[in-house]
């Protein structure tokens, strides 16, 4: 029998209660620490990893004001996330070697959103060959870092 070992997921694993509240709220009033996944701000948006990321550097452009839609967030707020997305691209470009980008936004359960009511932005680095059959057929996506390491790499690149 095959083994993945991942104990960093034990974290989440663990977790005694659900966080109340919504966790993009949160991180925009939150302080950056070593413990934050929060890697850059600006003045209406900020850049953050995934907590649950589809692959090492899966980042997101969240507005700090807390709505659900396109049609909801001004011109500025979405020119400032993009400004973001471009500003994670060349970081995830120059730290992971991607060779290709999935960006986009989910606007609503429906549309696969897990977090449907506080918009952002998905910045995913891909890689020729990065799927296989684990994801396809296990529905198990192996991580080869931690969110911790990721913070690091990425912070002398984003960081503010």
């Amino acid at each position: 029998m095959n083994r993945l070992w991942a104990p960093w997921r034990m974290a989440y694993v663990g977790a005694s209660a659900a966080p109340s509240g919504c966790v993009f709220c949160e991180a925009s009033s939150s302080d950056d620490g070593p413990g934050r996944l929060v890697l850059r701000r600006s003045v209406l948006a900020f850049l953050i990893l995934n907590a649950f990321p589809y692959a090492p550097g899966h980042l997101m452009a969240v507005l700090k004001r807390h709505v659900g839609a396109v049609t909801d967030a001004t011109a500025d707020e979405m020119t400032d996330a993009m400004t973001l997305v471009q500003l994670a691209v060349r970081a995830l470009g120059a730290e992971y070697s991607a060779q290709g980008f999935n960006i986009g936004i989910n606007q609503g359960r429906a549309a696969g959103a897990g977090i449907d009511d506080h918009l952002h932005v998905h910045v995913v680095p891909r890689w020729n060959g990065d799927t296989n059959f684990l994801a396809v057929l296990g529905e198990t996506r192996v991580l080869p870092e931690s969110l911790e390491r990721t913070r690091e790499r990425l912070r002398g690149r984003i960081g503010e």
